[in-house]
């Protein structure tokens, strides 16, 4: 088996930062997602903005 490789710089992955090889690649992929850099794709659902609409 193949050990698991870092997703910022594809060093192998350490066990206490898995699945980064340090905290410094944690950090870089945290600031990705807080800079919006990375998103996930999603759609919104008239209905539902609807109904908290409605609540209001």
């Amino acid at each position: 088996m193949t050990p698991a490789k870092c997703p910022i710089c594809e060093r192998p992955a350490a066990p206490e930062f898995k699945p980064f090889c340090s905290a410094r690649c944690a950090d870089v992929d945290l600031h990705r997602w807080l800079s919006g850099r990375y998103s996930v794709p999603g759609t919104e659902d008239p209905d539902a903005l609807g109904d908290e609409e409605a609540d209001d």
